[in-house]
């Protein structure tokens, strides 16, 4: 989905993320993502916003599908908000960042600037799987010199009433409370 294509000179922003990004169980129109644009908008950003996040997405599917979606969106920006599936499913951290690292690298040698939106994800798997899992997103912030939001859903996930009855997606509720998150990491960028 491509908001605000209709700006003739607009830089475009790449989100590439899974359900927490593509919106799941809320309308489209109600995710941050949308959300982003309009407020891109309001404060007359030239940028257009392309979601490409798919509900259930790993971060091998997003490495498989980046290539194309680079070549067609030409983004300046990338937000890769991607792991959490991989967490879910007690894959392995250490594949999950080498996914993260080869999609970091080939925004970048397309000219984007990348956003690291951090996840973290229930101790299913024990405590020791969980903070491996979650030391990925500090490890490519540091390593690979890139800016990096440190959990997404900081202010969302703890709190019942802004999740989804499954406890593990955001509400609409919580949507404005995940773009206050992102924003302050983002404004920089958009410089």
């Amino acid at each position: 989905m491509i908001l605000g294509a209709t700006l003739a000179q607009a830089k475009t922003i790449l989100v590439m993320g899974d359900s927490i990004s593509a919106g799941y169980g809320i309308n489209a129109e109600q995710g941050w993502v949308n959300l982003l644009h309009q407020k891109l908008q309001a404060e007359n950003k030239a940028y257009q916003v392309v979601n490409a996040s798919i509900t259930g997405e790993t971060t091998a599917g997003g490495l498989a599908r980046l290539d194309a979606i680079l070549a067609s969106a030409k983004p300046d920006i990338m937000l890769l908000e991607l792991g959490a599936n991989d967490g879910l499913r007690g894959l392995s951290p250490k594949i999950m960042q080498s996914n993260l690292t080869e999609m970091i690298r080939r925004a970048q040698a397309v000219g984007a600037k990348v956003l690291l939106l951090g996840i973290r994800i229930p101790p299913n798997y024990g405590s020791r799987y969980a903070e491996m899992f979650y030391g990925v997103y500090a490890d490519l912030a540091k390593t690979l010199d890139i800016g990096w939001v440190p959990f997404l859903l900081a202010d969302v996930a703890l709190e019942k009433k802004l999740m989804q009855a499954d406890g593990l997606h955001p509400n609409a509720e919580a949507q404005p409370v995940m773009l206050a998150t992102i924003w302050p990491h983002l404004a920089p960028l958009l410089k």
